[in-house]
C-alpha cells in the first residue's frame, strides 16, 4: 500500500474545513441523550395506556425507537438522571440538563488551534521519517504553520479594527471585496 504524504493529508483536512470537527460527547450530552430515550419511553407508554389514537401511538413508538440512535451515537453516561416517572422527567435539573447539553453541543473547536495541532503532528510525522525529504517537509511544514498564525493574527487585527472603528467598517469591507473567492471562503471559515 502507498504511503500519504502527511502534506496531502493536511491539505485535505483543510480544504475540508473545521465545521464538520466537534468534540467528543460531554457527561451532560450523554445524560440529555438518555432522558431523551426515557422521555420518548414514558410518552409512547402513556399514548398506549391513556388510548391515544393509533397515529400518536404509531409516532410516539417511532419516536423512542429514533431516540435509541442518539443515546447509541452519545454513548453511556456515567450517572443517569432520574427518570423512571413523567414526574421525574419534569424535574428541574432535566430542564437545565438539556440546556446545558445545547450550549455544550454548539461548542466547536477552534480552526486555528485544529490547524496548528495538525501541524505539529505532521512535523513529528515527518522527522520521524527522516532523511532529505523529512528535513524538506520539516521546513515546509514549519513555514506554513507560521503562515497559518500569521494570518490568524491578521484576521484577529481586522475584526478588532471593524469593531473599534465602526465609522470605517463599510469602507474596509468594501476594499476586501477585490479578494478571490477562494481567499473570502477561507476567512470566513475561519472567523466562523
Amino acid at each position: 500500500m502507498k504511503k500519504i504524504p502527511a502534506v496531502l493529508v493536511f491539505a485535505v483536512l483543510s480544504l475540508a474545513g473545521c465545521d464538520s470537527l466537534r468534540f467528543a460527547p460531554t457527561e451532560k450530552q450523554k445524560q440529555n441523550a438518555w432522558l431523551h430515550n426515557r422521555t420518548t419511553a414514558i410518552t409512547a407508554d402513556t399514548a398506549r395506556t391513556e388510548n391515544s389514537s393509533e397515529k400518536l401511538q404509531a409516532l410516539t413508538k417511532l419516536s423512542e425507537l429514533q431516540s435509541r440512535a442518539f443515546v447509541s451515537y452519545h454513548g453511556l453516561p456515567r450517572e443517569f438522571p432520574p427518570a423512571q416517572t413523567a414526574e421525574d422527567i419534569f424535574a428541574k435539573s432535566n430542564l437545565q440538563l438539556a440546556q446545558t447539553a445545547i450550549s455544550e453541543s454548539a461548542q466547536r473547536p477552534d480552526a486555528f488551534e485544529v490547524a496548528d495541532n495538525i501541524f505539529e503532528l505532521a512535523i513529528g510525522i515527518s522527522a520521524l521519517l527522516g532523511g532529505i525529504y523529512g528535513t524538506r517537509a520539516v521546513s515546509f511544514l514549519k513555514q506554513a504553520r507560521k503562515k497559518s498564525k500569521a494570518l490568524q493574527e491578521i484576521i484577529e487585527g481586522n475584526e478588532l479594527f471593524k469593531k473599534q472603528n465602526k465609522t470605517y467598517a463599510d469602507a474596509f469591507k468594501e476594499a476586501q471585496k477585490s479578494q478571490s473567492a477562494q481567499t473570502r471562503q477561507l476567512v470566513a471559515q475561519i472567523k466562523a
